[in-house]
């Protein structure tokens, strides 16, 4: 019996339903035995004759079946109840452990792989918990008990079924090393596979565009070729396994039989104490025979166990140590004071000695060309990392105090790359606030520059924007976007190129209406695009991971320097983009 130990910690959160089920299927194992008893009460009648008195016996088999097809169902029941229960634990843990790692927990997973272990991995578990270990249990209480009662009826019998529940029992465990390895190979097959499938699927405009349609289709034979191997590797093993214990099975019953019948014939036991032999010889390898049975229903989840122990356990990018909650009572001032980060790698710092004040209820812009840690300062306020040195405090205190889920609550986020979920506009929107109103949601639409071009559209909130929002355009996708980040009202509101996929002119009027809408929180704004900037309160420049500049746009523009420069090349590339 292989007992995993993360599957037996996920079988701990239903420890209830699990006695349950497991005394439910003792007492299946007790009407079986007593099925047994009473037909060989009933066969050793007939051999003697006594045909007159079978009726109650044959009553109380007939009875003893019914009360078995009662609790069977009952225990099936309560045995898909423990499995649930495990099983929507098991993924409320490991989405509630990814969503607090946050966006660096899967940097090196493929989101296929996960989306494989937190649906198929754990549906394997549910089979694991609520049928192998149930059965596991009475597999090994009850062939000794049978073992036993079969050694009082006749002490021969037991020497020859002994050391065949033996090899039933522990023979397999032989394979065990060699099957876990084959399980292994093949969970992660079925892992990268699933992954290319998911990556395939969501790329299929990409692939399409730049004609590798068939290269994919040949690398997923390839991968599902993989897949066919591994999972014949693992049936040969898996079929060794079962072949040795029927031949324990088979054996050790034929021996039983062949030693019953020699102390019939050699007058050792009676007619009924022959039959019960016969009866419970059959019932010793019940439990193994299910035990079997319930291994192959239950392996998925012990090929994906090992995944699923590195979901859980995976180790966050910083430690969440702090204590005091970020229930900002008003906009909160941003301090970097010398803030020194380097990406494990990296030769260069990322960020060496930055040091800016955001000020409270205003909008900072945070500029400078490509690679110049515009989007590790954001990273560390978000606290995704931790500096390397130096303090980086909201309202007084470092970030790291800070609970990481109220930290976090008290800041929106848009990006560049938005992500809206297969539902209605209202609904995307009301994921910020579940409780907003009709009015709030246009408020938020309008200074988000997106409500005249909702109404617009056929079913106006109501309108289900599909998968990623497919059905809008870039620049649709930001603004909503931006507007569920306005309708949550976080203290502090980051704006990371969230406007790169608007026209100037769109840009310009949602800069507009953020500056007067934008009072009561702290804005950090980071943007390419100087047009979404001009209009901050304070700009800061960043080259090489430095403060270059600080000031307002005219300020800056006269003083030269790279902000000029930035400048400069957005008028070069208008004029571009005119001519």
């Amino acid at each position: 019996m292989m007992l995993h130990p993360e599957l037996l910690r996920a079988a701990n959160t239903a420890r209830r339903p699990l006695g349950l089920a497991t005394a439910l299927l003792a007492a299946v194992t007790a009407t079986h035995l007593a099925q047994a008893v009473l037909l060989a009460l009933v066969l050793a009648r007939i051999a003697r004759g006594e045909t007159a008195a079978l009726a109650p016996l044959l009553a109380a088999v007939i009875a003893v079946v019914l009360v078995r097809a009662g609790l069977g169902r009952a225990q099936r029941l309560t045995a898909v109840t423990a499995g649930a229960t495990v099983r929507i634990r098991l993924r409320d843990t490991l989405l509630e452990r990814l969503g607090a790692l946050g966006p660096t927990a899967i940097t090196g997973a493929r989101a296929g792989a996960v989306r494989a272990t937190l649906v198929d991995g754990v549906e394997g578990v549910d089979a694991y918990v609520s049928r192998y270990l149930p059965q596991a249990l009475i597999t090994c209480a009850v062939p000794p008990l049978l073992l036993f009662a079969v050694a009082l009826v006749e002490p021969y019998a037991a020497l020859a079924l002994g050391p065949a529940l033996l090899l039933a029992l522990l023979g397999p465990r032989w394979w065990d090393r060699l099957l876990a390895r084959r399980g292994k190979e093949h969970w992660d097959s079925y892992e990268a596979l699933a992954a290319d499938y998911l990556e395939a699927l969501q790329g299929m405009p990409t692939l399409r565009a730049s004609g590798a349609v068939g290269r994919v289709r040949e690398r997923l034979e390839r991968r599902s070729a993989a897949l066919h191997r591994t999972t014949v590797a693992k049936l040969r093993v898996s079929l060794v396994d079962t072949g040795l214990t029927d031949l324990a099975v088979q054996g050790g019953t034929a021996a039983a039989v062949l030693v019953a019948c020699s102390s019939a014939a050699t007058g050792r036991t009676a007619a009924t104490g022959t039959y019960l032999l016969l009866l419970l010889a059959s019932e010793c390898f019940r439990p193994v025979r299910d035990l079997s049975r319930e291994w192959h229903a239950g392996y998925l989840g012990v090929s994906a166990a090992d995944g699923i122990a590195g979901l859980r356990t995976a180790e966050a990018a910083v430690p969440d140590r702090g204590t005091v909650a970020a229930d900002w009572a008003s906009a909160p001032e941003i301090r970097f004071e010398d803030v020194h980060f380097t990406h494990p790698g990296s030769g260069r710092p990322a960020l060496d000695g930055v040091s800016f004040t955001a000020a409270a209820g205003r909008t900072t812009a945070v500029v400078g060309p490509s690679g110049a840690g515009k989007s590790t300062l954001l990273s560390l306020l978000l606290r995704q990392r931790d500096p390397d040195r130096g303090s980086l405090t909201v309202a007084g205190t470092a970030t790291a105090a800070y609970t990481l889920a109220s930290l976090r609550r008290g800041i929106a986020v848009v990006s560049q790359d938005t992500y809206l979920f297969h539902a209605t506009i209202a609904e995307n929107l009301r994921i910020a606030r579940p409780a907003a109103t009709d009015e709030q949601l246009q408020a938020a639409a309008r200074t988000a520059g997106i409500d005249q071009e909702i109404d617009r559209l056929p079913d106006g909130y109501a309108t289900l924007v599909g998968e990623r929002g497919a059905t809008l355009s870039g620049g649709q996708r930001q603004r909503i976007a931006l507007a569920r980040a306005l309708l949550a009202d976080a203290p502090v509101l980051i704006l990371d190129e969230a406007t790169s996929a608007v026209d100037e002119r769109g840009q310009a009027r949602i800069v507009r209406e953020l500056s007067t809408a934008g009072r009561g929180r702290t804005c950090v704004v980071v943007a390419h695009r100087l047009d979404a900037v001009r209009h901050a309160d304070h700009i800061v420049v960043l080259d090489a991971g430095r403060v270059a500049a600080t000031g307002d746009h005219t300020t800056l523009l006269a003083g030269g320097g790279v902000y000029a420069s930035l400048v400069a090349a957005g008028r070069t590339a208008q004029e571009e983009r005119a001519a």
